[in-house]
C-alpha cells in the first residue's frame, strides 16, 4: 500500500493532520532514498572491500603453503593469529558438485564469490549459513579440501544496524519537533474556531477575543471582533428601533379600546372590540418576528425543566398534552427565544389537533424535541413553504383559524439561531411532527 495513502487513512482530516502529512512525507521520502543509497552503493561497497580482503588473505595462505608446504601447522597458526582465520586440511577430500542450500545472503555470496574467482583461481564452496557468526570458505587442493572459518565480523558491518537506528531515531525526533510545533500553531486557529462556531449559536464570546498564533491568524480573529460588534450594534439598533415602535403602535390601540369602553355595548361595538384584540394579536407576532432574539444572552439551561414548564403551562389552559423527557439534559442556550419557539410549535399543534405527545432526548451530539399532534397535517409539498413568514396553509384571514403564518417563521428562527434547525414530518399518530434539532 502506498504509505501516503495510509497516512491519509490514519491522520484525522483536520488542519494538523494534513500538517502532520505535509511534515512525514518528506522524512519518508529522505528514508526511502536514503536507504536505498545505503544498500544500493554503502553496502555494496563495504561488502565488495571485504569480500577481496578476505580473499586475498586466502590467496596469500595458500601461496605461502605452495612455497613451504613443511611449514603447513606454522602457516596455520599464523593465519589464525593475523587474520583471524581458523584453517584446516581435510586430506583426500573432495569437494560435492552441488553447492550446499544453506545460503542465506545472496549479496554476500556474490561479491565473495567473485573476489574468490579472481584472486584464488581454484574450485571452493561458501557457507554463509551463519554469516553474522563465521563464514566457511572450502578450497580444493591437489591432496585435499583447505577450510577457512573466516569470523563474521571480517564479512558483516554493524554500520547498517547504526545507520538505520540514526536513520529512524532522528525522524522520530524531528518528527516529534514538528508535531509540537504544528500542535502550537493550529492551537490558536482551534480557538477561532470555537469562538466563531459559539458565536454563531447564541452563545457569548469575550469581549476582545485574542487566538494568537500566526499574523494570519491574528488578523482573522481581529476580523471576527469587528464584524462581531457589527452585528451586536445592529441587532441593539433594530431592538431600540422595535421598541419605539411597539411604543407608538400601542398607544393609538389602547386610546381605541378605552374610546370603546366609553361607548357601552353592543353588536357593533363587540365587533369593534374582536377587531382592535386580532390587531393587536397581529402587531404582537410581527414584532416578536422582527425583533428575533433580542439582547437576551445564552446560558447553560435544564432544557428537560424548561419543556415541562412549557407543557405544565399548556396544561393549565386545558391543552390535552403527554410529555416524556430521556433524563438530564443540559445545554447552552437562550431560554426565553427557546420557549418562545416551543409555545409557537405547540400552538399550532392544539390548533389543529387534539392531542399533543411531547418527547425529548439526546441523539448522538444532538438534542431533539418531537411535537407529534392527531389534526390534519400539512401536506408534503406545503411543508417547506409553512416556514415562510406570512404564508398560512390555511387560506382563512381569520386569525383564529389560519393564525398570523409567522408562529414556525419564529420558531425556525429561534432553532437556527442556536445552531439547529426545525424540520417537518409525518407523524406516527396521524398528523403533523415538528422535529427540532438543537446542539449540545
Amino acid at each position: 500500500m502506498n504509505p501516503m495513502l495510509l497516512l491519509k487513512k490514519i491522520l484525522p482530516r483536520t488542519l494538523f493532520g494534513r500538517a502532520l502529512i505535509i511534515i512525514v512525507s518528506p522524512l519518508i521520502l529522505l528514508q526511502v532514498i536514503s536507504t536505498h543509497i545505503f544498500y544500493d552503493r554503502h553496502w555494496d561497497t563495504i561488502t565488495r572491500r571485504l569480500s577481496a580482503s578476505i580473499a586475498g588473505d586466502i590467496s596469500m595462505v595458500l601461496d605461502q603453503l605452495s612455497e613451504n608446504p613443511e611449514a603447513e601447522q606454522k602457516i596455520f597458526t599464523k593465519a589464525r593469529s593475523i587474520f583471524g582465520f581458523g584453517v584446516s586440511l581435510h586430506a583426500n577430500a573432495i569437494l560435492p558438485n552441488k553447492p550446499p542450500d544453506k545460503s542465506v545472503n545472496d549479496r554476500i555470496d556474490k561479491f565473495l564469490s567473485h573476489a574468490i574467482r579472481e584472486q584464488v583461481r581454484r574450485p571452493f564452496l561458501i557457507d554463509t549459513s551463519s554469516f553474522k557468526e563465521e563464514v566457511i570458505i572450502d578450497i580444493q587442493l591437489a591432496d585435499g579440501v583447505l577450510s577457512f572459518t573466516a569470523p563474521g565480523e571480517r564479512l558483516f558491518s554493524s554500520t547498517t544496524y547504526i545507520f538505520i537506528m540514526w536513520m529512524v531515531g532522528s525522524s522520530l525526533i524531528l518528527f516529534a519537533v514538528a508535531s509540537v510545533f504544528m500542535r502550537n500553531q493550529v492551537r490558536p486557529i482551534r480557538r477561532l474556531a470555537q469562538a466563531v462556531d459559539g458565536f454563531g449559536k447564541g452563545r457569548e464570546v469575550e469581549d476582545d477575543f485574542r487566538s494568537g498564533g500566526a499574523l494570519e491568524v491574528r488578523q482573522a480573529a481581529a476580523a471576527f471582533n469587528l464584524m462581531r460588534e457589527r452585528i451586536h450594534r445592529q441587532i441593539r439598533q433594530r431592538t431600540d428601533v422595535l421598541s419605539g415602535v411597539s411604543h407608538d403602535l400601542r398607544t393609538p390601540l389602547t386610546r381605541m379600546r378605552l374610546q370603546l369602553a366609553m361607548l357601552g355595548d353592543g353588536p357593533e361595538i363587540d365587533e369593534l372590540k374582536a377587531d382592535v384584540d386580532e390587531m393587536e394579536k397581529m402587531i404582537e407576532g410581527y414584532l416578536t418576528f422582527a425583533r428575533g432574539e433580542g439582547d437576551e444572552v445564552a446560558v447553560e439551561t435544564d432544557l428537560a425543566l424548561l419543556v415541562e414548564d412549557v407543557i405544565a403551562g399548556w396544561r393549565r389552559n386545558n391543552a390535552q398534552i403527554d410529555g416524556h423527557v430521556e433524563g438530564l439534559i443540559k445545554a447552552w442556550m437562550k431560554p426565553q427565544a427557546l420557549q418562545r419557539c416551543l409555545d409557537n410549535l405547540i400552538a399550532n399543534a392544539c390548533r389543529y389537533g387534539d392531542h399533543v405527545w411531547v418527547r425529548v432526548g439526546k441523539r448522538a451530539e444532538m438534542t431533539e424535541i418531537i411535537i407529534d399532534d392527531d389534526g390534519p397535517g400539512i401536506p408534503e409539498e406545503e411543508r417547506e413553504k409553512a416556514f415562510r413568514p406570512f404564508y398560512r396553509v390555511d387560506r382563512s384571514r381569520n386569525a383564529d383559524t389560519g393564525g398570523t403564518g409567522l408562529g414556525l417563521a419564529i420558531a425556525r428562527g429561534v432553532a437556527r439561531a442556536h445552531g439547529g434547525d426545525i424540520f417537518l414530518e409525518d407523524s406516527p399518530h396521524g398528523g403533523l411532527r415538528a422535529r427540532v434539532s438543537l446542539p449540545l
